[in-house]
């Protein structure tokens, strides 16, 4: 079963929540293994964030779930990742670290110029951002 690294709003909760996704679609609930970090450097788009890994950056937090693999595709059409496309968001195979344990994983970054003049949320967990943001909105 694939292994799939969540930072944003596939996390449990948020507006693209895998579970709830896995539910609508008939698919086997994923298993939440865990929280996990990836080296990299988060920004806000808005309403959702963006992951621009960077080994030489601190970790952004996420959930890290065991998924049916027929959960993947889904996951590829609410990041809009298409086959032979250009697209904000691509899926990728990387290690990850959770529990002290590296762990290969599936995941959805975003490259380093669709971030140029975002802002960048410095804690690397988007769901904590979020949370502060909407208590303490912009006067």
């Amino acid at each position: 079963m694939p292994v799939v690294f969540v930072y944003g709003t596939l996390r449990a909760g948020e507006v693209n929540d895998l579970n709830a996704a896995a539910r609508k679609h008939g698919i086997a609930a994923p298993r939440l293994l865990g929280g996990a970090t990836v080296p990299g450097r988060l920004y806000d788009f808005g309403t959702y964030p963006g992951l621009v890994l960077d080994a030489g950056a601190p970790g952004v937090a996420g959930d890290l779930y065991e998924v049916d693999a027929a959960l993947v595709p889904v996951l590829d059409e609410i990041e809009e990742v298409y086959p032979g496309q250009a697209t904000l968001f691509v899926r990728e195979e990387r290690v990850v670290t959770a529990g002290g344990q590296a762990v290969r994983c599936l995941l959805y970054p975003v490259g380093e110029d669709a971030v140029a003049g975002l802002p960048r949320i410095a804690s690397g967990d988007w769901v904590a951002y979020r949370r502060e943001r909407e208590a303490n909105p912009p006067a």
